[in-house]
């Protein structure tokens, strides 16, 4: 079980605070996740570090505050993500992997716990917000996720804006791109093989709001050199991303095959509800035992109708972060966590 630890601000792991009282006095809590895989503090620079703890405590901090407001869990997600959306730290939007045409294509999905309404968008390639455009499906579709060329004519008539695709251009994505492909001519493979932890990288958040609402999302660039259209499981509701009031919300970040296969997100909110397991016991059973015993590697988030906050992984790291109802705040990036502070 990866634990919290207390270190200083910005120190290698964890940054922990307290939030001052604010408007509303319902419990709301929230937890983002950057990715998850072989992320080693020896391959990482100080800098780089640093970016990556600011990002988010920044993201983190913004929808909280917008829970203390009283805002619906729905625009605290959307709000967090599309922090992480628009930072080249992830692979979410700006800063998306490239498949192996030297393309983005983005995925994202968006749940809600009340009402169990969805919405998922897969293969864009024109949307700036991946998780704004699910969101749009959720509210104004009768459908639960749209693809492609369909998700983007789509999103135009809901009024957002077509970008350019190299919007989501960076080098150090394409740089891994070339080393995987590299590795794919090497091995005489053209997909899916070979990968190594540029198979990683999503973004997500998790909420419990002032109404009691329980709230997920997930957005995602995929894998690196992806071909023929290949979808993960960021955008498939029950695998990368579920909520249902009843139990609890999870986002889910690795290798998405392992987590459609294994229904992820919605069989750790199954073990919960029908089980009576607690949330920690869930979420650990699912990804250190199910997942792990078939090679499944990443790591989830999640919050529980009480509150409760549960971020196991199975890999090396999982950039993540936390404020719960206590107003603690948490972020870290490697290995054990161990014990929160009082407020």
């Amino acid at each position: 079980m990866k634990n919290w630890i207390k270190v200083g601000a910005f120190a290698c792991a964890v940054a922990v605070s307290t939030l001052t009282q604010a408007e509303t006095e319902a419990p709301v809590a929230i937890v983002i996740h950057g990715g998850a895989g072989t992320i080693l503090k020896a391959n990482m620079t100080p800098e780089m570090e640093a970016a990556y703890l600011a990002k988010l405590e920044e993201a983190v901090r913004h929808g909280h505050t917008l829970l203390k407001a009283g805002e619906p869990g729905e625009k605290a997600v959307i709000e967090t993500i599309q922090i992480l959306e628009t930072s080249p730290l992830f692979n979410a939007g700006i800063g998306a992997v490239y498949t192996y045409d030297g393309e983005h294509e983005l995925d994202a999905s968006i749940m809600h716990g009340g009402t169990l309404n969805a919405g998922a968008v897969a293969g864009v390639k024109t949307i700036r917000s991946p998780i704004a455009a699910a969101s749009a499906v959720m509210n104004h579709s009768p459908h639960v996720m749209l693809s492609g060329k369909g998700a983007e004519t789509f999103a135009e008539l809901q009024g957002m804006t077509p970008v350019d695709n190299s919007l989501f251009d960076t080098t150090r994505r394409k740089e891994a791109l070339d080393r995987a492909k590299a590795r794919m001519e090497k091995a005489g493979v053209t997909h899916g093989g070979q990968q190594g932890n540029e198979r990683f990288g999503t973004v997500g958040a998790v909420v419990l709001d002032a109404e009691g609402n329980l709230v997920a999302g997930t957005s995602t660039g995929g894998m690196t050199a992806k071909r023929f259209g290949r979808i993960g499981d960021s955008p498939v509701i029950g695998a990368g991303t579920w909520a249902d009031n009843a139990s609890c919300a999870v986002s889910a970040t690795g290798h998405g095959e392992y987590f459609i296969r294994y229904h992820v997100a919605a069989d750790i909110c199954s073990r919960v509800k029908y089980q009576g397991l607690s949330l920690d016991e869930a979420a650990n059973t699912v990804i250190n035992d199910v997942l792990a015993e078939v090679g499944g590697d990443g790591g989830i988030i999640a919050v529980d109708s009480k509150g409760n906050i549960a971020t196991p992984f199975n890999s090396e790291g999982m950039y993540r972060a936390k404020i719960d109802t206590e107003g603690n705040v948490a972020i870290g990036i490697y290995g054990e966590w161990g014990e929160r502070l009082n407020p």
